[in-house]
């Protein structure tokens, strides 16, 4: 509960990002985190082949896939090119409404742990970039 908590104060500042005259607005370039999170679907797609070169650092790709019949908010989540999985589906809202309204996200790995659980293997950080 206390990471929804601490995503939904996250969540409840982002409004002033945008706001003329803000403080933030002067700062071009500054990164606002708005979620950590594992992969979802890594058993699903290339993330096997691919883990023993992702390193910590790395930078992702983000990819909407909002005809998804799953989840309409879906986020694909890209290396190299390479499917990865997506954001997990309880956490995707506010990325898919920001991807969509052209804002510029940056997605990059923060840890990979050693797993028996393809999901719980990496963690990624999605930053919003003020421009």
């Amino acid at each position: 509960m206390n990471g929804r908590r601490s995503f939904l104060k996250r969540i409840a500042l982002l409004p002033a990002l945008f706001l003329p005259g803000t403080a933030t607005n002067a700062l071009p370039g500054r990164r606002v985190t708005i979620q950590t999170s594992p992969i979802n679907g890594m058993a699903y797609y290339e993330a096997d082949r691919v883990l023993p070169a992702l390193r910590v650092g790395d930078t992702l790709e983000l990819r909407r896939e909002p005809d998804n019949r799953h989840d309409d908010r879906a986020v694909e989540v890209y290396w190299r090119n390479r499917k990865l999985g997506y954001l997990p589906r309880v956490e995707n809202a506010a990325v898919a409404q920001m991807a969509d309204a052209g804002q510029r996200l940056e997605c990059s790995i923060v840890d990979i742990v050693p797993s028996n659980f393809p999901w719980d293997t990496v963690r990624v950080r999605v930053d919003l970039v003020v421009r």
